[in-house]
Order: C-alpha cells, then sequence, then structure tokens
C-alpha cells in the first residue's frame, strides 16, 4: 500500500478532531444528566414518591432548567480553552426540530410593501395600479419586482417619469424632479436590498434574546426577503410570531434618574409584597399542587443548592447559622419581593442611589417575573405616568470588563405625553462603525441625522446635558450615554466597550429604523418535546437494529473479512456524527434515515472489494496479491457508483430546506466517510494482519460457492422484462390520470395539525367539531393510531394579517375540546396534545414544488452527462435515464394507486422528493456498478459478441447486487417496522426503490443501451 504513513496520520489526525468535537456533546450530556437526577432526588425529598405525576415532571424540570439557567455561563469544561455550559453546548451535536422540538419559521418582507412605503403619496391610484400589475406579473416567475413596478408604471402611464412619486425630504438629495426612471429604479432597488439587509440583522437578534440554545437564521438565496429561521426548545409559539413579524422600532428617549423614582418603587415594593402574601393565602388554601410549582425557588433556596465540581447539585447539610442566614432571605424576599430578584443599583459608599438611568440588575431568568410585577394594575398606580422600564441588550460589565452572562440591566425611560419616544429612528441617514480617539481603540457606532433630526436632536442634548439619553431598538436598551453638552450638527457617537463586530452589527441596527415593511409568516413548523423523545427513541432503536443486521451479515457472508469491513463500518458511524458536530450540521429524523441508508450503501464498497478479491483468489492469486488486486479493480466501480450518489445529494442539498437539506448533508458526509473507511481502513488493517503472517478467508462454507458459475441469459429475457415493466407503468399512467396524487400541504398550501388524545377518537365526530367551529370541513384522519388525527385545513391560508396564525390555532382547540380533558386550556392544549403543526402558505409552496421539479431535472441531466464523459457512449447515458424514468414512474404509480388503502401517510410532500432522488441514487449507483463490469468484459475479452460479454458481465455481478441490495433493504425495513409513523412513507418510497432500482439496473438499463448499440453497428455495417 503506498503512502501508508499519510494515511495513518490522517486517520489519527481524523480521529483526534471527532473526538474533540463529540466531547462537547458528552460533557453536556454528563452535566445534564447529573442534574436531572439531583433534581429527581429534590422532588422525592420535598413531594414525596407518591405524588401526581404531572406535578413532579413539572417540578423536576423547573428545578433542572433553573440550575442550567445558573450554570449558563460558567466554565464545565477546561480542554484547549475554558468552554462554559452554554458554548458545549452550542457545540454539541445540533438535533434537528423533530428530534428536539421546537418552532421553524419561513418569514418573507414583501417587496410591493416596501415599494409603497417608499412612496410619497401611498393613495396614488396609479401607483397601486402598477403595484398590482407588477404583484400579478411576479406570480409568473421569480423576476425582480422592482424592474416589474416599473415596467407596469411605464405601460400604465406611458412617457411619465415616476420620480414624483418617491421624492420625499430625506432623499431629495438622491432624487430630483429629473430623475430618469431608470434612476429611481437603481434608487427603490438599493433600499429595499438595505432593508432586507438590516431585517436580516434585526431578526438574528431577535431570537438571539429567546434564550435558545443553536438557534439558526438563514437567508433563502433564491428569494430576496425571505428568511428561514429555526428555533428549537421554542413552547411559546405565540411570543415567537409576535416578536418576529413586529416592525423594527428605534427610538431615542429621554431618562428618568434612580434616585427621582426610588421613593416610587419604594411603594411599589409594598404592594407587590401585600398582593403576593394575599395569593400565597388563596393558593395554599385551594390549590396544593399550585403552591408545589411557586415554590420552587424557595425550595432551591432552602436546600441549599449550589454547583459542584462536575456540574452537579449538591444538597448539604445546613448549620444553624446557614439557617438563620436563610431564614433572613427568605424574610427578605417577602417584604421586598422586586429588590430581591432586581438587585438596586446602589452606591457601597454613600448608600444612596447610584447616579443614573440603572434601577438594577438581573439574571433572565427572573426578567419575566420582574416585568409581572412592574406591569401590575396597583404599581403602575404609583409610578410616574410616562415612566417606561426596558432591559439592556447586552450583558452587564464586571469588575475586569467582561461581560456577566445572563445578567442584565433595567432601565428607567421617559416617555413623552403622546407616548413613545422624544426622537424615532427614521431620522438617522446613516450609521457606520467607527474607532474612538481616546486611545482604547474601542469600536463605536458614529450616527448621522437628516437636518430636521439635527434640529431635534440638539434641543433635545441640550435640555439633557448630565444626564442620559436611552438608544432602544425593539424594546432592548443598546446604549445610554450620559450628554455632556449640547451636540449640534445631528453627529453623534455610541459608545459601549463594543467588538468591532458589534458596532458593526449595531450600526445596522440604527439604520433598520428604516425599514417600512413588517415580515409575515408563510411557513411555520412546530414540534412538540414529547413526539420529538418519540422521534430520537424510535430512531435511536431503528439504527441499533439496522447497525447490528448489516454487521451480521458481512460475518455471515464474508468469514473473518467481514470483521474488518464491520471495524471500517464502525469507524464510519463514528465519522460521521464527529463531523455532524464539527460542522454544526443539522441530525434530522430523515437525517438518521440518511445516515443508516448510508450503512446500507457503504456495505457496497466493501462488497465491490471482497468480490474482486474472491475472483482474483480463485484464478489461483495468492493472498497477497489478490487483496491488492483485488483493490485495484475496485476502484473504478466504486468511485462512479458513489460519484453519481453524491452529485444526486448535493443536488438535494442546493435545493432542499429543513429536514431534507440536514438528510442530503449526513448523506453527503457519510458518502465520503464510507468511501474512506472502506477503501483506506480495511486496507491498512489487511496489510497490518498480512504483516503477522496471519491467514484469513472471505467466505464461509454457506457462501463459499453462491452465485458461481451462472449463466443467465439476461438479454434474451428482456422482453419478458419489457412487458412486465410495460404494463406496470401503463397501470400506473392510468392511475396517475385517474385517481392523480395524494399531494402534501408542500405543493398545496394549508395547515396541518398533529393532535394525540388520551384515549381513541373517531376522525368523523373530530371533523365534524371542527366543521362546526371553523364553518369548513378539514380532513381528517387516524395517524399511527386510533387515539391520534393528523388535521388538514386550508382556513384563512391566504391570510398574512400578524394574528390570524393564533386565531386559527384557537379555533383547532375549541374544535377538538370535546376530545379533551375536561379541564384541558388552550396552554394544556399546546403543551400536552399538539404533537406538532405545520403552515406552507401558496407563495412557499409553489416555490417548494418548483424546486422540486428543479432538482429531479438536474439531477437527471448530472447523471446523464457524468455517464456520456465517464463511458464516452451516449447508449449507456440513455439506458440509465431510461431505468430512472421507469423507477421514478413505478414509484409514482404505487403512491396514486395505495394512498388511500395503505395504514401510514403516502401524502406527496419534500420527504417524498427527497425519496425520489435517493432512489435515484441509489440506482444509477448500481446501474454504474453493471455498466463498470460490462466495459471491462468488453476490453478484457475484445473477440466475444456483445450478447455473450454483457450477459456474463451481468452474471459477475449478481453476487455484488444481491449483497448490497439485501442488506440495504433490511436496513431500511428495520426503520419502516421501528422508525416511527412520521418517517414511514418516506422509508416506504425508498424501500420500494430498491426492489425496482436493482430490477431495473439489469433488465431496463443494460438493455436499452445494448438495443441503441445494436442499432449504431446495424446503421454502421450497412
Amino acid at each position: 500500500m503506498r503512502n501508508k504513513g499519510a494515511v495513518i496520520s490522517i486517520l489519527v489526525l481524523l480521529t483526534l478532531i471527532v473526538m474533540y468535537y463529540l466531547s462537547f456533546s458528552l460533557k453536556t450530556y454528563m452535566v445534564e444528566k447529573d442534574a436531572n437526577e439531583q433534581a429527581i432526588a429534590l422532588a422525592d425529598k420535598n413531594l414525596g414518591e407518591s405524588a401526581d405525576e404531572d406535578l413532579r415532571a413539572n417540578f423536576v424540570d423547573s428545578v433542572e432548567s433553573a440550575y442550567l439557567d445558573s450554570i449558563s455561563g460558567e466554565v464545565i469544561y477546561n480542554f484547549l480553552g475554558k468552554h462554559t455550559y452554554l458554548d458545549c453546548k452550542a457545540s454539541e451535536i445540533n438535533l434537528g426540530l423533530d428530534l428536539k422540538g421546537g418552532m421553524n419559521v419561513t418569514l418573507e418582507i414583501k417587496a410591493e410593501d416596501m415599494v409603497k412605503a417608499l412612496a410619497n403619496d401611498k393613495r396614488n391610484p396609479k401607483l397601486n395600479e402598477a403595484l398590482t400589475l407588477a404583484k400579478k406579473n411576479r406570480e409568473k416567475g421569480n423576476e425582480n419586482y422592482v424592474v416589474l413596478f416599473v415596467e407596469a408604471y411605464e405601460s400604465i402611464a406611458p412617457g411619465e417619469s415616476i420620480a414624483p412619486l418617491f421624492i420625499t425630504p430625506q432623499n431629495k438629495e438622491r432624487i430630483t424632479i429629473t430623475s430618469t426612471n431608470e434612476e429611481v429604479q437603481k434608487y427603490l432597488e438599493e433600499e429595499t436590498q438595505s432593508a432586507y439587509d438590516n431585517a436580516f440583522d434585526i431578526l438574528r437578534k431577535r431570537i438571539d434574546h429567546f434564550g435558545v440554545v443553536q438557534p439558526n437564521i438563514q437567508r433563502d438565496v433564491a428569494v430576496k426577503g425571505r428568511f428561514h429561521i429555526e428555533l428549537p426548545g421554542i413552547k411559546d409559539p405565540e411570543r415567537v410570531r409576535g416578536l418576529l413579524q413586529g416592525t423594527a422600532k428605534l427610538g431615542f428617549y429621554e431618562t428618568y434618574e434612580f434616585a427621582e423614582i426610588i421613593g416610587n418603587l419604594d411603594q411599589a415594593e409594598r404592594i407587590i409584597a401585600k398582593s403576593l402574601a394575599i395569593e400565597e393565602d388563596v393558593v395554599e388554601e385551594e390549590n396544593t399542587e399550585k403552591v408545589a410549582e411557586e415554590t420552587v425557588p424557595e425550595l432551591l433556596a432552602e436546600d441549599n443548592i449550589e454547583p459542584g465540581i462536575e456540574g452537579g447539585l449538591e444538597t448539604e447539610e445546613t448549620t444553624p447559622a446557614e439557617t438563620s442566614e436563610i431564614a433572613q432571605q427568605k424574610q427578605y424576599e417577602e417584604e421586598h419581593p422586586l429588590f430581591f430578584k432586581l438587585q438596586p443599583s446602589i452606591n457601597r459608599e454613600t448608600g444612596q442611589a447610584a447616579k443614573g438611568p440603572v434601577i438594577g440588575t438581573a439574571h433572565f431568568k427572573d426578567t419575566a417575573r420582574i416585568n409581572y410585577y412592574l406591569n401590575m394594575d396597583e404599581v403602575k398606580s404609583v409610578l410616574p405616568i410616562d415612566l417606561k422600564f426596558a432591559w439592556t441588550f447586552k450583558p452587564i460589565q464586571n469588575a475586569e470588563g467582561g461581560l456577566m452572562e445572563g445578567y442584565y440591566n433595567l432601565i428607567a425611560l421617559k416617555e413623552t405625553r403622546k407616548g413613545g419616544p422624544v426622537l424615532t429612528g427614521d431620522v438617522v441617514e446613516k450609521a457606520t462603525r467607527d474607532f474612538g480617539n481616546s486611545g482604547s481603540a474601542a469600536a463605536e457606532v458614529t450616527m448621522l441625522m437628516n437636518s430636521e433630526g439635527a434640529k431635534e436632536w440638539a434641543k433635545i442634548t441640550e435640555n439633557n446635558v448630565n444626564r442620559s439619553i436611552a438608544i432602544v431598538l425593539d424594546g432592548y436598551v443598546y446604549s445610554y450615554p450620559n450628554v455632556s453638552g449640547k451636540i449640534p450638527g445631528g453627529r453623534s457617537s455610541i459608545t459601549g466597550n463594543f467588538t468591532p463586530e458589534e458596532a458593526e452589527d449595531l450600526a445596522n441596527v440604527l439604520k433598520s429604523g428604516k425599514m417600512p415593511a413588517p415580515a409575515r409568516i408563510i411557513s411555520e413548523e412546530i414540534v412538540g418535546p414529547t413526539l420529538g423523545q418519540k422521534a430520537i427513541d424510535s430512531g435511536l432503536r431503528s439504527f441499533i437494529i439496522a447497525f447490528l443486521v448489516v454487521l451480521l451479515y458481512m460475518i455471515f457472508y464474508y468469514n473473518r473479512a467481514g470483521w474488518v469491513a464491520d471495524v471500517a463500518l464502525i469507524a464510519n458511524i463514528f465519522f460521521i456524527f464527529g463531523s455532524l458536530a464539527a460542522f454544526g450540521a443539522v441530525l434530522t429524523l430523515p437525517g438518521i434515515a440518511g445516515i443508516v441508508l448510508t450503512i446500507g450503501m457503504s456495505v457496497d464498497a466493501n462488497v465491490l472489494i471482497y468480490e474482486r478479491i474472491r475472483e482474483e483468489l480463485a484464478a489461483g492469486k495468492g493472498l497477497k496479491l489478490a487483496i491488492a488486486d483485488g483493490y485495484k479493480n475496485a476502484y473504478s466501480a466504486i468511485l462512479d457508483a458513489n460519484i453519481t450518489t453524491l452529485l444526486v445529494a448535493i443536488i438535494l442539498f442546493k435545493f432542499g430546506v429543513g429536514p431534507i437539506q440536514g438528510f442530503a448533508t449526513t448523506l453527503i458526509i457519510g458518502i465520503l466517510s464510507s468511501l474512506f473507511s472502506a477503501i483506506f481502513i480495511t486496507r491498512l488493517i489487511f496489510n497490518g494482519m498480512m504483516g503477522k503472517d496471519k491467514t484469513f478467508r472471505f467466505d464461509t462454507k454457506i457462501t463459499r460457492n453462491a452465485f458461481k458459475n451462472l449463466k443467465i441469459k439476461f438479454l434474451e429475457k428482456r422482453k419478458v422484462a419489457y412487458m412486465i415493466s410495460g404494463t406496470i407503468i401503463l397501470i400506473s399512467l392510468i392511475s396517475l390520470t385517474v385517481r392523480g396524487l395524494n399531494p402534501g400541504i408542500d405543493f398545496t398550501g394549508g395547515r396541518t395539525y398533529v393532535v394525540k388524545f388520551e384515549k381513541d377518537v373517531e376522525v368523523q365526530n373530530v371533523a365534524s367539531d371542527l366543521e362546526d367551529v371553523i364553518g369548513e370541513r378539514p380532513m381528517v384522519k387516524s395517524f399511527g393510531g386510533s387515539d391520534q388525527v393528523k388535521i388538514i385545513t386550508k382556513y384563512k391560508i391566504d391570510d398574512d394579517s400578524e394574528r390570524v396564525d393564533s386565531e386559527v390555532d384557537s379555533l383547532i382547540y375549541l374544535g377538538v375540546k370535546n376530545n379533551l380533558p375536561e379541564n384541558a386550556s388552550m396552554e394544556d392544549f399546546q403543551s400536552d396534545f399538539k404533537q406538532s403543526s405545520q403552515k406552507v402558505g401558496p407563495s412557499i409552496a409553489d416555490d417548494i414544488l418548483r424546486k422540486a421539479f428543479i432538482a429531479i431535472g438536474l439531477s437527471l441531466l448530472i447523471i446523464f452527462l457524468y455517464i456520456l464523459i465517464r463511458f464516452q457512449k451516449w447508449q449507456y447515458s440513455l439506458g440509465a435515464i431510461a431505468a430512472l424514468a421507469h423507477d421514478v414512474l413505478l414509484i409514482l404509480g404505487l403512491f396514486s394507486i395505495f394512498y388511500s388503502i395503505m395504514p401510514f401517510s403516502m401524502e406527496i410532500d419534500q420527504a417524498f422528493i427527497a425519496a425520489i432522488l435517493t432512489v435515484v441514487g441509489y440506482s444509477i449507483n448500481d446501474t454504474v456498478v453493471v455498466f463498470d463490469r460490462i466495459r471491462e468484459f468488453f476490453k478484457l475479452h475484445p473477440k466475444r459478441n456483445e450478447d455473450e460479454n454483457i450477459n456474463s458481465a451481468l452474471n459477475s455481478t449478481i453476487s455484488r447486487t444481491f449483497s448490497t441490495s439485501l442488506s440495504t433493504f433490511f436496513v431500511l425495513l428495520t426503520i419502516f417496522i421501528f422508525g416511527g409513523e412520521v418517517i414511514r412513507g418516506f422509508i416506504f418510497a425508498l424501500l420500494v426503490g430498491i426492489v425496482v432500482g436493482t430490477y431495473s439496473s439489469l433488465f431496463i438499463a443494460t438493455p436499452i443501451a445494448y438495443e441503441m448499440m445494436n442499432k449504431k453497428n446495424k446503421r454502421r455495417n450497412k
């Protein structure tokens, strides 16, 4: 083996890198496991083992979450640097929503809204007519909306200038009455693009405040103004919708000094304490369960929970002095509930309120409770009417200048008489990152206002000398600098110990005040944590079973050499998961299927090598030479087969989103990893074993003579195969014409809900109840059992108003309420019964359908060209494409015939398209191996006739085809049985694809290539 040292070096390096990245997942697992065990022990101590199951679960979740929040910024792992819990969490294997639960949202800022917002007269009839016409024309394709608008206006008002519609005091230097339509078009394109860029920054900042680990936001590369956002673990979709769809609001606020309102806050403190005391008395008398949940913070304090050395929870016995201190703390909390959670900004030397607008500091897990206190009606009555509170965007600094992760300041803002800021962000014309002249080289943001804003800014700063002015975006305070003097000219700087990147972000955020249009949710998917855990369990179970099946099969068929292949397969899995962690890729349920499919397909490389080695041994070569020649002769088929599958996977990755992209990611990584493992790792093991003079066999007594001396005349049976395939295809075409397919909402638009009940339900009754509430009858069908249903409706799918999604959620709850427990609330429905929901708007459904056709068409084209280049005969390409068309038609026909019969979902959705492309990849893999062997036989036996060479080549591949297809089929069958309802239709398509793909390689692709070559030869002979 050449370059043995280089291969070993690469293997060692890869192993170390993978171990490093996987170690973060292991560390977070250990910390969370320890926290969970200690929380359970605490529940046993305080609630007793006989407590209500839901009460215990809520208690354990509360204690565990509180603890993990408290250590989020602490270092828990010291290896190649200091890593906090959040660092480790961000670096662990990233689970998709279908495994973890959470929310997946696609937002869109409509270009027509942007253009209309930039106009100076939004009621202009010609403007609105042009906007409507441009929107209609855009539905025909994906052209630039601004170009379509200009063209529409010119067709409505020939010869008229567009400039008067868009001239404003803010842009008078860019557009004048003499500006051409081309100049106005350029201005509109620049403004809309700037708004899209700002929207991305705003949305990215917003999702950081959800407290979500591993959030993800991506621009849609195909559609401007469209964004895909994943928020794992989100349990409050209503809040997410509100925050994501709100228009960005930038404001400059005057502030209160803490000293000016400390007396009011003291009054508020007494009101809050009295109110809580009354509530506690009522709760203790009426609801023991609620008391247990509300007293979680007290139990934490009472049991003296502190971080352990390894990040666990420690429960210690308290001394009398400690007991007294705890009692004092509890008394202080009862008397001062606000300032117990909000550490007041007090000057330590004087004991007086510190100068400035900072009221106090709190950990983010306490901010919701503090907000609740300050928004109580009785509290508002004793506070100034113009007082408004807001939290800082960045965590506060510690004494060393670093950030105290998780701790934020509460700022006292002063609203105007009309409410709101003294100056809005509309006046900011320009904001750029800069560096101060103080010698600290700290990054800052320089902003320039328009003339009107500059005048107002001068007045505001003059009136607030030696006071702070707060810069607030979306309700968060980015900066509250102290004014040292009047600032004329509208130019000022914002400082705040920013890094260059943070200053750049803030500059973009400041400009975002000009974003005129809101983002609307056009697609949404919510997966409950219960369904996510079931998916993990079923996915892991199917993965382990399938993996064991493959390992045992390789040993059964290839004896001791099978053990070597198994080592390579285990290494393959190790590298796949390590690569997922290293690249931050998302592991989804289809991704697990992709990994398991990779296991089945990676067997193919080993099988190809082993079969060639067996042939060399049968030819009388020694073991060492047989192994060398076996590897050498197998390379061509291995590379061709895997490259074609890799090309399909890349197309899937390019055009897929969400789970489909996750499937493609794992498939790409798996193909590359399996190639390395099968070719290099097994070769290293064989070389090492031969160096120690060890012998081994590549077969067992049962498999030794399997498939030897086969003389099947495939070409003579091609007409029978044509008749069988033609009949099935005809039936499929008739069914597709008459019955059609069962398209999912991915391609039609609509909403789906998966709801699980505590008892079996009748789908007709559920549909009837929903019709009474909604006003139209949705489709309701059992989903995985009689106690679980899938609800499909198009109710208000064209409505893009901000509250429509929450409204539909409420109607679904009312419609199924008769089948829920008597006291089940809307919150109970969202958290305990709604397993998942999905919304796909009409516009994104059209895009998904378009991408699906592009992906399939592009896959077929690339495969045709690759085979043409590789085999240098168009007949091979035509045979391969004919076989692929055959496979796709058969699968479509099967889904058309049986979609209303099978006990699982056979919808045509994105997952089905992924299945079709995977079948295409697998089928072409098999076909290429067959073609490669035919090409080899023509070179080895040039004097034989074509029929004999082709038949001999096909017979020689039967052993490989049987092993690969059988192992892959059993792998997929395992997932189909144990993998869960969500993925069953997807896997069924793959199962069918394996069978028809293997059949078509032998009886469709090869015969058609043979027919075409024969015709060419006959024409040449004439």
